[in-house]
């Protein structure tokens, strides 16, 4: 028995903050940003929405899209790094949002890797034939941790979520075997040093601005391609493939010279690689969703995809999947009356 993505669902809001806009307030310009990030505009939620927003509105996506019931769903696993309290937890929050009655919901923090590590945590709840129907999201409002003031985080991240459901399946499709690392030697190298137990927000914490997001970039930049790469094929090795026989790669999208470096390591064509950095930048847990939940169309069923990933703590890792057969979809058609009926056709 394993564990397959059946549904998919994501959501980034409406607000986009260009590359040009970031350029009137820090010493930066359009065309360095693109150079050195891959990056063009990233989307930016208001001050009233939350994670637990962008990551019900993708399980909406998902619900809407999807013939999927609600009271099936028996948990709910939320990659976030930016939960909306310390304390009560996001997937608490978003239960309530999403009306999932019937499932309990746990966050996760494995920051750009957090979406990987529920996946897996997800399948293995599957595959221990416990539970039948899993939701597993990466949501990130990363602009509420972003120090717009500084020029070397500022133009990477944006805010969004994507979500999928994951269900047992008996057949070869789905996640095979997969490997997820952690070094927290590399913590001081990216991190939100104030807010928490070890540094709790003070005045002080306010005027050094150290309650925001802080890293060595050019130090995460070379540990990013050196893990990425050397786990990805790891796991190709683990899972018995070679690199031609992956159809498509999904990676984290931090940069987008880091994507293509670890796409030329493993000597897969960039042809194969998705990317929508320039569109979304880094929304750290969502990046791999929402690339699934945009591309989703290209994903044929029987194709096996590569993830990989590389975030702070360090944590990294890499999965291959096989895709396999969605749900039915819901669609919207016109009776002759002009009365709007729900129908559902084929994926």
């Amino acid at each position: 028995m394993s564990a397959v993505i059946t549904a998919i669902g994501g959501f980034v809001p409406s607000s986009i903050l260009t590359n040009k806009k970031i350029s009137e307030t820090v010493d930066t310009s359009e065309e360095w940003i693109i150079k050195r990030t891959g990056i063009k505009e990233r989307r930016i939620a208001d001050d009233d929405t939350a994670t637990s927003d962008l990551a019900a509105a993708a399980i909406e996506n998902l619900i809407e899209n999807y013939n999927v019931d609600r009271g099936e769903i028996e948990a709910l696993l939320v990659a976030t790094a930016t939960p909306d309290h310390i304390l009560a937890p996001t997937a608490s929050i978003v239960c309530e949002k999403s009306r999932l009655t019937n499932a309990f919901g746990i966050d996760m923090n494995a920051a750009c890797s957090g979406f990987l590590y529920a996946l897996e945590m997800g399948a293995n709840m599957i595959e221990s034939g416990r539970y039948k129907k899993l939701i597993i999201v990466g949501a990130d409002k990363m602009s509420s941790i972003v120090d717009y003031e500084d020029r070397n985080t500022c133009i990477l991240f944006g805010d969004g979520a994507g979500a999928v459901l994951l269900e047992k399946t008996e057949s070869d499709y789905g996640l095979m075997k997969t490997i997820l690392k952690t070094d927290g030697s590399g913590v001081s190298s990216l991190a939100v040093p104030a807010g928490g137990s070890r540094n709790p927000t003070s005045m002080q914490s306010l005027l050094h601005r150290t309650h925001y997001l802080k890293q060595d970039g050019a130090f995460v930049f070379k540990r990013a391609v050196a893990a990425m790469s050397q786990v990805s094929q790891d796991a190709l090795t683990k899972n018995e493939l070679e690199a031609d026989q992956i159809d498509w790669v999904v990676p984290h999208q931090a940069n987008l010279r880091i994507i293509t470096a670890v796409g030329e390591s493993l000597g897969i064509d960039f042809e194969k690689v998705k990317v929508n950095i320039d569109r979304y930048g880094n929304t750290t847990s969502a990046t791999v969703p929402l690339c699934l939940w945009d591309f989703k169309d290209d994903f044929k069923e029987g194709q096996n995809l590569l993830i990989t990933t590389f975030g702070a703590g360090f944590s990294w890792g890499a999965t291959c999947l096989k895709w396999g057969v969605m749900r039915e979809k819901k669609t919207v058609q016109k009776t002759k009356d002009s009365k709007v009926e729900e129908v559902l056709v084929a994926h």
